[in-house]
């Protein structure tokens, strides 16, 4: 039977069946109201999606020109029965035509795509940046695998101030939309995806931009290392050092690591029907953030997407199963990544 990862040490969030489903927030929770800036930007850019989508139909409706104008032009050869000069300059230009029209769909396409990817953007981020309900209910702390025990991750001293908490189902939902708005890359016919696009690796020189998430091999109180969901702060060049915040709210925490102990998340999907090469292998090792936790953990892949929506399915590594793997749970592109094993033995 599957087992719960993340809630308090008396009872489950949710139950983990392979469909990955995501817990929902309490019922005491207020629904996220977006700030008049970022209601004003979507408004916005709502207007210039409209303009977008009309230009692509005027686009397309031309392109249907075109595509009838070839049709016809064909139906007059095959009545003729024969390939005149004439016809062969008018389908060479029908069809220049059409192709150029097409590319212009494409880019329009394309630009309409980019401003739903932004409007997504800032709902989510409006949503992660929510205050707390007036009276916050007990939140969970981060259970690690294989123990029965819930480890804090809490560094904060009584000087500082209470920080803002994000409740456990709402940060899980948030997590779920971060990965389901993650862009999907659409390159052109034979082009390669470029780095960070799904399993594609980064490039050797890449350093990981503020705000953005990472795997990060952290220290708990404990001293044992655990691969954790982070948000970059900033990155020192002469250091060679990252500083990262830990995702999970409940104790918030900022680390400072080096390079090695941080592996940038995919910053575009792939889709498996056009770019299968983005895409780690079935068999292969992996970490992938657990379902409801905020951990990475050995998993290894047991089925590829089918469409760019849908998620993988890992089995990870847990020996308190019989076989030593836990049944295959759903995990989006965003949360998977390489393993990196620690140099020391």
């Amino acid at each position: 039977m599957p087992r719960s990862r993340a809630g308090s040490s008396t009872g489950a969030v949710a139950s983990l069946g392979g469909g990955g489903g995501v817990a929902v927030g309490h019922s005491n929770s207020v629904p996220a109201v977006p700030s008049p800036a970022v209601t004003a930007r979507i408004t916005e850019l709502l207007r210039e999606l409209h303009t977008s989508i009309l230009m692509c139909q005027e686009e397309r409706t031309r392109d249907e020109l075109h595509i009838e104008n070839i049709c016809k032009t064909h139906e007059r050869m095959q009545t003729e029965h024969k390939i005149s000069p004439y016809f062969k300059q008018k389908l060479r230009g029908l069809y220049t035509t059409a192709i150029d029209d097409a590319h212009t769909e494409i880019e329009l396409l394309r630009r309409a795509i980019q401003k739903i990817e932004a409007i997504k953007t800032l709902r989510t981020g409006e949503m992660r940046q929510q205050p707390p309900h007036p009276v916050p209910p007990l939140a969970p702390s981060r259970t690690h695998l294989n123990t029965g025990s819930n480890v804090s991750m809490s560094s904060g001293s009584d000087s500082e101030p209470p920080r803002k908490v994000m409740r456990r189902g709402m940060l899980m939902t948030v997590l779920q939309q971060t990965a389901h708005n993650l862009p999907l890359w659409m390159g052109k016919p034979d082009e390669i995806p470029p780095p960070l696009c799904g399993a594609i690796p980064p490039e050797g020189n890449h350093v990981a931009s503020a705000g953005e998430y990472v795997a990060a091999r952290v220290k708990d109180i404990e001293g044992d290392e655990t691969w954790i969901l982070a948000e970059v702060v900033s990155y020192n060049m002469a250091a060679n050092k990252y500083e990262v915040d830990d995702i999970d709210e409940e104790g918030k925490e900022r680390h400072t690591l080096s390079r090695r102990r941080v592996i940038p998340l995919p910053l575009m999907k792939a889709d498996p029907e056009k770019n299968l090469e983005a895409f780690h292998p079935t068999g292969t090792l992996v970490m992938a953030l657990y379902p409801q936790t905020t951990c990475f953990y050995r998993a290894w892949v047991h089925e590829l997407p089918v469409k760019a929506e849908d998620d993988y399915l890992v089995l990870f590594e847990d020996n308190s199963y019989a076989d030593g793997y836990s049944p295959p749970l759903s995990v989006p592109q965003r949360y998977i990544v390489v393993v990196k094993e620690s140099k020391k033995r």
